[in-house]
């Protein structure tokens, strides 16, 4: 047998934060000094960060890349280290990793495969490398392979495929194996998704079965750079077997994850494999060799067993659950903002905003400690004098419920109720004179009284908009971070006010559907989060039907029966949207699915939603930024691209028309 301890580190690193992402690299590969580690995998442009966008063509953000990897070369005496950056050659940029051994840089594997679909833009600033293409490129006057290389270190076999590598049909990884790689290491930058785990999961496996390989997986970790969050999958497979993997969605600053790895064991399944055929290298075209001396590692079992709560029947809750508070709380610390603060309305949106700002404190404080925790925000330093969790949320939450003449009793109870839950801080605002005194000015100034029965939308929005400088005052006074709390089906539709409940630095909840958010937050009423457990102040949220109380309370307002029932929007949604579907096409498939309601019913909110869909995209265009969590996101700056002006599907919609006949 010949063993040796391979690691991967999920590092949660910052866009040209050069002093915390080095810190966060030189700790990871001191962590696996500590822990024996021979090879160590980190993940994809780690050292400048992966979500630099349009900086990565800065010749400055490319040079400083440059030296700090220069710099922790040096910490790396004893090992093998693989660390990613940006490298500019021959007029292109790519998407590299170094092999880093024993102090010294030995060579750099460039990505194939960029990924340019969805929130990944790759192909924008970087070039993909030729297959078999291999040169040199210079470093601070010396010369080094580049390219489509294999390493041989101490007779040990390195190869890489680099994340969208391994997610394409012609993986490197089956190049590499006729060549004999003993390990492959993945570092990647892959954004989380409901599900996606999963099919990162068979890749790994999958590669190192097919490949005969050990196969070493490095992902980001937490909230990077504003939009997307990453998992901090870390995963060591061997032969087909899962070895090791880590903790998802930690909150600390990087996590190490290590196996000891028989590559004996692999090279004899791929020896005994009839369908196996080597390459014969000429004159070792292709590999660079490197003297390097494998202490002994000491044999062990796997355990690779994943958290409980990845195993339970709430997958989905759970993984919600998780990465919002992470992407909050990276936010949060990396805005250097001093709170969070919520126009808490007792209805579920606002709700699931809420409980997930405070959620944050119990998961972080869990894995991270008291101490731990606060010495992340140490830059709010009224944290410190907190005596428990439920005063760390009065510290760091502020929810207001704004009142008007058509609020509620039901919605005023259950907004406290859900802030004294949290332990949040809670404040009541009378808006009405505000509303009342704007009415009145523009009243007078057109002459006429306004009137719900021709001034009905106006009259609704003002109610929302008069909400708005009160919460952006207070969250100025705090410097905190004030949210918003639309969710993606009301962004699909328009149904929000602009500059009213839209407003906020950062709208955590509009990547998801609203018809799942009520369930979710059923879920947390009833079970929460495991090492949690529930908040059941929410069943008062939960009984009610989603209204926006902002028509007089006679009008008996609710937010379906101004649009359509949520789980029928959503399906419309996805038909429309994720899958590009005209208007008839749309009702064919809602007709098949729905047999509760008429044809000329289910028409008319296919065409309601398409008509909203296209007069609503400059809303979309103005929300503030949300969190990338499916993907069937609105996002038009990282996901889901729309004309602001079009012409709103008439003619698809006449057809629609023409196919179910009569009056609707």
């Amino acid at each position: 047998m010949k063993i040796i301890k391979a690691a991967a580190a999920v590092l949660n690193q910052t866009p040209m934060a050069w002093e915390a992402n080095q810190a966060n690299i030189i700790g990871a590969i001191r962590a696996a000094r500590e822990r024996s580690v021979s090879i160590l995998c980190l993940p994809e442009l780690c050292i400048s960060g992966y979500g630099c966008e349009d900086a990565f063509h800065s010749p400055g953000l490319q040079e400083t890349s440059r030296q700090v990897l220069l710099e922790i070369a040096n910490e790396t005496s004893g090992m093998i280290v693989s660390v990613g950056l940006p490298l500019l050659h021959g007029g292109g940029l790519f998407n590299t990793a170094c092999l880093l051994v024993d102090g010294q840089i030995v060579g750099f594997a460039a990505k194939k495969n960029l990924a340019g679909e969805g929130i990944h833009y790759e192909p924008r600033w970087f070039k993909p490398w030729p297959d078999d293409a291999r040169t040199w490129t210079e470093i601070d006057g010396r010369q080094y392979p580049l390219g489509d290389y294999l390493f041989d270190c101490g007779g040990v076999r390195i190869g890489f495929e680099i994340c969208e590598d391994a997610w394409t049909a012609s993986r490197p990884g089956s190049g590499l194996a006729v060549q004999g790689v003993d390990i492959i290491l993945n570092p990647s930058a892959s954004h989380f998704a409901f599900g996606k785990h999963e099919v990162r999961r068979r890749l790994v496996l999958e590669g190192s079965r097919t490949f005969y390989v050990s196969y070493v997986y490095a992902n980001l970790l937490g909230n990077e750079a504003g939009r997307a969050i990453y998992d901090g999958d870390a995963m060591i497979a061997s032969g087909g077997k899962m070895l090791a993997n880590g903790p998802r969605f930690s909150f600390a600053d990087y996590h190490l994850v290590a196996a000891a790895i028989d590559v004996d064991a692999t090279r004899m399944l791929r020896n005994r494999s009839g369908s196996f055929r080597p390459e014969i290298m000429d004159d070792q075209k292709g590999m660079v060799q490197v003297d390097f001396e494998f202490p002994l590692a000491e044999p062990h079992d796997a355990q690779a067993a994943p958290a409980s709560w990845e195993t339970g029947s709430w997958i989905k809750e759970e993984e919600f659950s998780r990465a919002i508070s992470l992407g909050l709380f990276d936010y949060l610390r990396k805005s250097r903002s001093r709170g969070f603060v919520v126009s808490l309305s007792g209805g579920a949106d606002s709700a699931a905003t809420a409980t997930l700002s405070a959620l944050l404190i119990p998961l972080a404080v869990s894995e991270l400690g008291r101490d731990g925790f606060l010495g992340k925000l140490a830059f709010i330093p009224e944290l410190a004098s907190a005596a428990s969790q439920n005063e760390l949320a009065n510290r760091m939450l502020t929810c207001v419920y704004q009142s008007t003449r058509n609020s509620s009793d039901t919605t005023r109870a259950a907004a406290r109720g859900v802030a004294e839950a949290l332990g949040a801080r809670f404040l009541e605002v009378d808006v009405d004179d505000i509303v009342q005194s704007y009415i009145g000015m523009v009243s007078e100034a057109i002459g006429r009284e306004l009137q719900w029965e021709t001034d009905d939308l106006a009259l609704q929005n003002i109610q929302a908009r008069a909400r708005s400088p009160g919460v952006w005052m207070l969250a100025n006074l705090q410097s905190a971070l004030l949210l918003s709390t639309s969710n993606r089906s009301e962004a699909a539709v328009g149904y929000a006010t602009m500059d009213g409940d839209t407003s906020g630095g950062l709208s955590p909840i509009a990547g998801i559907d609203k018809a799942f958010l009520r369930q979710w937050l059923v879920w947390m009423e009833q079970h929460g989060p495991a090492g949690v457990g529930p908040l059941t102040a929410l069943a008062a949220v939960n009984q009610q039907e989603p209204t926006a109380e902002l028509r007089p309370q006679a009008a008996h307002q609710t937010d379906e029966d101004d649009l359509m029932p949520y789980d029928v929007l959503d399906l419309i949604e996805r038909a429309a949207i994720r899958d590009k579907l005209t208007p008839l096409e749309t009702y064919r498939l809602l007709s098949a699915r729905d047999s509760q309601h008429p044809p000329q019913q289910l028409a008319t909110w296919v065409d309601r939603f398409f008509r909203l869909w296209c007069r609503n995209q400059w809303k979309r265009e103005r929300y503030a930024p949300s969190f990338h969590v499916d993907d069937e996101n609105l996002d038009p700056k990282t996901w889901c691209r729309f004309p602001i002006l079009s012409g709103g599907f008439e003619r698809e919609l006449a057809e629609l028309r023409a196919e179910v006949g009569g009056e609707w």
